[in-house]
């Protein structure tokens, strides 16, 4: 393997891993504050690690620019939207989750 097929392997698997890290959240952890912050953080780093691999395979051409221009789309609309959702579910009154004994 080239040292260029190395790094494509290595971004792409971190990227698998960031995305996996935010369905753990979604499953794992209790509130909807809680969800939106983990998927919107680790999903927006496992893309861009993703793009990244996916720019180096295409090399010098229009695909990468796309790649690159969805990738910035990415990483600014995936935390505002989490925000947005938060913003309306604490407008309506969702409680954030609280352990029992913290009130």
């Amino acid at each position: 393997m080239t040292p260029t097929e190395i790094l494509v392997v290595a971004l792409v698997a971190a990227g698998t891993f960031f995305a996996f890290v935010a369905v753990v959240g979604i499953v794992r952890l209790p509130d909807l504050y809680t969800r939106a912050h983990a998927t919107s953080k680790s999903d927006t780093l496992g893309i861009l690690l993703t793009l990244s691999g996916v720019a180096l395979v295409f090399g010098a051409d229009l695909a990468v620019a796309k790649t690159v221009l969805l990738g910035l789309f990415l990483f600014v609309t995936n935390p505002t939207a989490a925000h947005a959702i938060t913003r309306a579910a604490y407008d309506q009154g969702i409680a954030p989750w609280t352990r029992e004994g913290d009130e």
